[in-house]
């Protein structure tokens, strides 16, 4: 960590803790993304080819920028006994060891929880798999793969059409449970003195995710159906096409919304009807309703449907696609996206973490690193002598800028 980026730390909740991570992809990354824009010193330990994270392409391009800023990056071939012992030396004075690989392999390492916790019983090794112990544990599981078996594809999309969410919402999740677990974790060993192992999985996210559906059956006795053909709790809330084909997302959940709605676009006549006098009435009545609504705001333009719904505080939302957030009016007020520079140089803006601790954003103090930009660092800051350090890249056990290339 750079002596700008540590001072920048210095006032966060976690500066101080040290986080080894040993992930890729996003879950693994999620967490320690997590800890380190909460100060946390982060050494990411990739391959010597660096994590192939890095060279996906299509939905995956965006994954390593997004998801490993806050972090330095030390680059070691750890199935050689020298690399192994590398990591052994800084997982030794370490606080947090993230890992997000499948069930066995760093076991297969040597380097599971059971080998580490006697190297430093102060540990807390994270581990975020598919599945939490039990029959499925042996299962390979993506975040697609637990959508469909967890319920969430169904949901999302149409009857006998599965769909799996536009984001990846249990990798992403997955990951702020194991930085929960984490601190929850931290805050058990002010007491104990001990660490512990902290266990995240994708399926028991999306479990959660579709929870409130699964009590609605327990509640009503009725399945709940997918989104497209749910039966909405409220009589007003749908995406309305109007004025050249443009779309806008339209709420109106109470009773007060509703009278200001009707008084809004002149609907005296629907403000007036016995049939629509509450929100479950108007629930009742969407069949009829929402076609009727949908007409009388169909030459109106979106700019004067927003308009009117911001004059009342009525809930509405353009439909808004993820490139357009750059140049969102509100991110760039609020400091919500930060300026960063990705591995290849090139400068863009990237989003914090949704909260404030103390009337300010968490800060991006660090880029999302080289593969190894950090590696001599790191091992000198363990105990590597100069002409050790020169000998691991001599010997190819290290990677990054070798010692004599730095000016």
């Amino acid at each position: 960590m750079t002596d700008s980026a540590a001072d920048r730390a210095s006032g966060l909740p976690l500066h101080g803790v040290r986080v080894v991570e040993f992930s890729h992809m996003v879950m693994g990354p999620t967490c320690g993304l997590i800890l380190g824009d909460l100060g946390a010193e982060v050494i990411k330990v990739e391959p010597l080819a660096g994590d192939n994270t890095r060279r996906l392409l299509g939905s995956g391009a965006g994954f390593f920028p997004m998801f490993n800023r806050n972090k330095a990056s030390i680059a070691v071939d750890v199935k050689h006994p020298r690399g192994r012992e590398i990591v052994l030396r800084l997982t030794a004075g370490a606080d947090i060891f993230c890992e997000n690989f499948k069930a066995g392999a760093m076991a297969g390492l040597g380097l599971d929880y059971a080998m580490l916790a006697p190297l430093n019983p102060r540990l807390i090794y994270v581990s975020h798999k598919g599945f939490l112990p039990g029959p499925y544990e042996h299962r390979t599981a993506l975040d697609e793969v637990v959508q469909m078996m967890g319920g969430l594809a169904y949901m999302t999309g149409p009857e006998g059409r599965p769909l799996r969410a536009g984001s990846s919402v249990n990798d992403i999740m997955g990951g702020m449970f194991g930085a929960i677990g984490a601190l929850a974790a931290l805050a058990a060993r002010e007491k104990t003195g001990r660490g512990q192992e902290v266990q995240s999985a994708l399926f028991e996210n999306n479990v959660l995710l579709v929870a409130q559906h699964m009590l609605q059956f327990a509640v009503t006795g009725v399945p709940a159906a997918p989104m497209p053909s749910r039966i909405s709790a409220w009589g007003v809330y749908d995406v309305f096409t109007v004025r050249d084909g443009e779309q806008i997302f339209l709420a109106v959940v109470t009773d007060t919304q509703w009278a200001q709605f009707c008084d809004a676009f002149e609907l005296g006549d629907l403000a007036a009807d016995a049939r629509l006098a509450s929100n479950n009435l108007r629930v009742q009545a969407r069949d009829w309703m929402m076609p009727l609504l949908r007409e009388r705001l169909a030459d109106f333009t979106v700019a004067e449907i927003t308009a009117r719904f911001e004059a009342r505080g009525l809930p509405y939302a353009p439909i808004t696609r993820p490139q357009d957030l750059f140049d969102d009016p509100h991110l760039a007020a609020t400091g919500g996206l930060a300026p960063l520079t990705l591995p290849d140089g090139r400068a863009t803006r990237a989003p914090l973490l949704p909260l404030m601790l103390g009337g300010a954003r968490l800060p991006l103090r660090l880029d999302p690193p080289a593969p190894g930009a950090d590696t001599d660092a790191v091992l000198a800051a363990i105990g590597y002598a100069p002409d050790e350090i020169a000998q691991l890249h001599t010997q190819g056990i290290v990677g990054g800028p070798a010692p004599d290339a730095k000016a």
